[in-house]
């Protein structure tokens, strides 16, 4: 074991979304020291709310049971206040008009999905259409909407869909749970459950390439941000590139009865998820939030995404542009996590290891799940690694 002096070696994460909040607790509670530094003003990375009245996140997100994120939470009492819907209302629009109950092709293919091995090297499009058609294969990929926030589900590969929506559909009709609060007030908590377990804190602190062999030689270094700024901080090998784009929409609208708790467009590939269904102080009272995401084409404009953005509310909540008293339009970039393409699995994303010393930890990293699940392990993983090395924890701390 290696030992720095009288002093303890200290640990740096660098960013304070939810992968960097993980990493950095599950450090704290070994015993570590933890200093954890965050470009921007705010923890949460992603993890984002506006400000109330209208408390929208930013995109349609919720938390899911089950998951590695809802089961890390739970085990430390973070995990509430949230709650779970009731009777909720889930839309499809299909062939441009809206169903209350999904398409006939759509259930046909649900039923049998868990009979059929999704291969690794073929797209989800070409898989689909050699057991159900080609309509059954756009309907597929259009439910793919909520768990892969891509502009074209049909092109990823059919291992890495297929499972994700047999996985939601298990659970259905209720695996979700939503925050009280948005997702502003469980970064909130789960900041002050690292602070209160040690964990330095510095926001408005951005790191710069040239700071990490200071911060290195003082301990062992996790990078927990997004894409682009690991390719900055770590060099254009170190992140997927180019990165994808997804557009949201959000409207505050006066009430109105009969709007839908969730819509997938499977036209048009949309996802939408009418928040104060389930919470209730995310919007004034009598007003709803809907909350809309497309996944954006190569060039495609933020105009255009939004065009089809409005379709969809077009068709499902209706009379919506009449009702608006609040709106919010956004693209985002590196939001969605990894996608897999055709011949492409989990283990062939960037690794966790880098060198002798820093990983890299977010949703894109080489770390099996879903989406915040992966943050969560890579997280985990990378801090294995770190105490691993034996130049972490007490036994340090006591070293003379």
């Amino acid at each position: 074991m290696s030992q720095i002096g009288s002093s303890p070696t200290t640990v740096t994460v660098i960013g304070g979304g939810i992968a960097g909040l993980v990493a950095a607790i599950e450090v704290a509670e070994s015993g570590g020291n933890v200093r954890l530094l965050e470009a921007r003003r705010r923890l949460g990375g992603r993890a984002a709310s506006s400000p109330s009245p209208w408390v929208a996140n930013l995109g349609p997100h919720s938390l899911y049971t089950g998951t590695e994120l809802w089961e890390w939470l739970r085990a430390r009492g973070l995990h509430r206040p949230s709650v779970m819907p009731t009777n909720p209302r889930l839309w499809f629009r299909w062939n441009e008009s809206a169903h209350r109950v999904p398409p006939a092709v759509l259930v046909r293919v649900l039923a049998t999905l868990g009979a059929h091995d999704a291969p690794v090297d073929l797209d989800l499009r070409t898989w689909a259409e050699q057991r159900w058609g080609a309509d059954g294969a756009r309907a597929l990929a259009g439910l793919a909407s909520s768990v892969t926030f891509d502009h074209d589900p049909g092109r990823l590969s059919a291992a890495f869909v297929a499972p994700r929506i047999r996985d939601i559909v298990r659970r259905m009709p209720t695996p979700a749970r939503y925050v009280t609060g948005g997702w502003g007030a469980l970064v909130e908590r789960v900041g002050g459950y690292a602070a209160a377990r040690g964990v330095t804190i510095e926001t408005d602190a951005k790191v710069e390439p040239s700071d990490l062999d200071d911060l290195h030689s003082r301990g062992p270094v996790i990078v927990a941000v997004e894409p682009g700024a690991a390719r900055r901080l770590l060099g254009e090998d170190a992140a997927p590139a180019p990165s994808r784009k997804v557009a949201l929409l959000d409207v505050g609208l006066q009430r109105r009865r009969n709007d839908p708790y969730l819509v997938w467009d499977l036209d048009q590939v949309v996802f939408a998820s009418r928040a104060t269904a389930v919470v209730s102080d995310v919007a004034p009272r009598g007003h709803e939030l809907i909350q809309l995401a497309v996944g954006m084409a190569p060039h495609e404009t933020l105009e255009a995404a939004e065009l089809k953005l409005e379709r969809t509310l077009d068709d499902t909540a209706v009379g919506w542009r009449e009702r608006v008293v609040w709106r919010r339009r956004s693209a985002v970039r590196d939001a969605t996590g990894a996608v897999d393409l055709p011949g492409t699995t989990w283990r062939d994303r960037p690794p966790i290891a880098r060198a002798d010393g820093l990983w890299t930890v977010g949703d894109w990293v080489a770390a099996p799940g879903h989406l915040a699940s992966v943050g969560v392990t890579s997280a985990q993983i990378a801090v294995r690694e770190v105490l691993a090395q034996g130049t972490v924890g007490p036994a340090v701390r006591l070293a003379g």
